[in-house]
């Protein structure tokens, strides 16, 4: 079943270039232009996931999505021209999925979205088998299995926990930002492949034949204990 996409966006020219884009990779589109539609409409249509511009006229992003978040969680990447890091974090602190900032390519918005749905609606896509017996010491920063044990720093523990308590989740990286930096410092996404990297090399001198932090290509990162996959989701 194609997926469907609502597009909120009020420059008629871009809606329609991402509306051809998305059509042209079998999604379904419906473009609105005002804020204030947005709710009342998805109140009574379908949507897989909203891409939706923060400045608009009659209601903006912001306050759009913080109304649907009442309600929903329909994925939401949100659009803009605004590159301040302060709204980057509130759009995501409200419950965005994802942030574009313009100008952006078409194709980037397509893999984009993509990526999203198969993070939050993809799941089902691997079947999770039983793995090691591991005891995480939130005290010491130790994880241990076996009768060995393996020391982390704090950063590469709260990372390693976010992803152990949710088997087969996929997480972005700036998901992993916000778990694991609340007080919502400005970090980079390579800081989060730096302490991925780390925390894998640590791992491994723990259980050398497992692999337990698998890369999503375009997603971000999930925990697989000893994991079949049946279907990997392409980029």
């Amino acid at each position: 079943m194609n997926k469907h996409v609502l597009i909120v966006e009020d420059e008629a020219k871009l809606a329609q270039l991402l509306a051809d884009y998305l059509n042209a990779a079998n999604f379904t589109t419906h473009s609105l232009a005002n804020g204030l539609e947005v709710i009342p409409w998805f109140q009574g249509h379908p949507a897989d996931l909203i891409l939706l511009d923060l400045m608009l006229p009659g209601l903006d992003g912001l306050e759009i999505i913080k109304a649907i978040r009442r309600f929903s969680n329909v994925p939401v990447i949100m659009i803009t021209a605004r590159v301040e890091e302060i709204d980057r974090l509130l759009g995501l602190e409200l419950g965005a999925d994802d942030y574009i900032c313009k100008p952006f390519s078409p194709r980037e918005v397509v893999a984009r979205i993509k990526a999203v749905l198969r993070r939050t609606q993809g799941e089902s896509e691997i079947s999770i088998k039983p793995g090691p017996m591991l005891v995480l010491d939130g005290h010491s920063f130790h994880i241990s299995a076996y009768g060995r044990q393996v020391g982390l720093t704090a950063v590469e523990f709260q990372l390693f926990q976010v992803l152990y308590q949710q088997p087969g989740r996929i997480f972005s990286r700036v998901q992993l930002i916000d778990k694991i930096y609340q007080d919502h410092r400005i970090v980079s996404d390579r800081t989060v492949d730096s302490h991925i990297k780390k925390l894998r090399k640590k791992l491994a001198s723990l259980l050398p034949d497992i692999e337990l932090i698998h890369s999503v290509y375009g997603a971000g990162y999930r925990y697989i204990p000893q994991a079949k996959l049946d279907a990997q989701a392409s980029p």
